[in-house]
């Protein structure tokens, strides 16, 4: 007869066999659907797709992912649907643009979610937001931002509008915002009609990948750089953050710079079981050491720096607990 003390390990390590069993049987031959918040072919897109392709081979029971764009609202949609509509079975997994994590400090009616009641998976990166002029343009230095208007593209809900709201309130820039498109690549094809003449905010690492020549052959100008700490790479762009008016328009600036350390936010919905939301956040921890992610990710241009559930958990922790002051020159300056 076995000693009590060999009885707990032996019975926590059957369990724990039983459990990995159970995971493998419900996920094999099964499809998981990832909600991208995002339109096809811009950075968002890019990633989850990136993420279909392998995060699949880490899961037992090895499930095929597939991508469902989901963009309306700019992610506004998606993230209404992975709150209240998804099944919770551990089948639906999103990708939301990183204007969710603040939308809720607004308190719109259309808002029918609460970020601190997702289960949060983990960042494929963090970002840094550039300012973009057309060549063509008269906009040379950073200063032109603030004595000439410039016309810009803005997706509603999502950093190319609301950055641009930001400076204009925050700083005392002059963008003008024409809304309408679905994302940056509609924004830089309008760009390259002329009828814009910038961006007021793309990721540093969208942009590369998707217009890597526009710098190269000098079609561009980098005028701003928007993060909380400055990119080796832009070293000679003055940071957004130098420009603010005072002490309450640096902590709105630094709250809104914050979402951008959980870029590319992978979540799924409430209410998800303990075991298959463990295996989830497993197999998106193991994309970090898979070199064949990583050797696809560089073939495709896309950066990649994996951020794990705990980081992003401590991020959405500082936004929920705002302080009343800071959120309502927030929500002032982004009406």
């Amino acid at each position: 007869m076995l000693n009590a003390r060999y009885m707990i390990p032996l019975l926590a390590m059957v369990v724990g066999t039983s459990a990995q069993s159970q995971t493998q049987i419900f996920y094999a031959g099964k499809q998981i659907n990832l909600v991208a918040g995002s339109a096809a072919g811009g950075g968002y897109d890019l990633l989850a797709r990136l993420t279909a392709r392998h995060m699949g081979k880490h899961i037992p029971g090895k499930p095929t992912i597939v991508v469902q764009n989901m963009p309306a609202g700019g992610s506004l949609v998606a993230a209404n649907y992975i709150a209240n509509n998804a099944p919770r079975d551990g089948l639906t997994i999103a990708l939301l643009q990183r204007g969710m994590l603040l939308i809720g400090l607004n308190k719109l009616p259309q808002v029918q979610f609460d970020i601190s009641k997702f289960n949060w998976l983990g960042s494929l990166n963090s970002e840094v937001a550039v300012t973009l002029a057309n060549a063509s343009s008269e906009f040379v230095t950073t200063r032109d931002l603030f004595e000439k208007e410039l016309v810009v593209g803005g997706v509603i809900n999502v950093d190319p509008e609301t950055t641009a709201r930001l400076y204009n309130d925050l700083l005392g820039t002059k963008f003008k915002i024409v809304n309408g498109y679905n994302g940056t690549t509609e924004i830089g094809l309008a760009m390259e009609r002329g009828e814009l003449q910038g961006i007021a905010d793309w990721s540093w690492s969208s942009f590369n990948a998707q217009q890597p020549h526009w710098l190269r052959d000098g079609k561009v100008k980098v005028l701003l750089q928007g993060s909380l700490n400055a990119t080796p790479e832009l070293a000679h762009v003055p940071r957004a953050l130098d420009f603010t008016k005072g002490p309450l328009e640096r902590a709105v600036l630094e709250l809104y710079f914050t979402q951008k350390t959980v870029a590319r936010p992978f979540l799924t919905p409430p209410e998800v079981s303990s075991d298959r939301l463990a295996t989830l956040r497993t197999a998106f921890n193991a994309l970090m050491d898979d070199k064949e992610f990583h050797a696809d990710a560089e073939r495709s241009k896309l950066e990649v720096n994996l951020i794990d559930s705990v980081a992003v958990e401590k991020i959405i922790s500082l936004i929920t607990s705002t302080n009343e002051g800071v959120r309502n020159r927030y929500v002032n300056a982004t009406k």
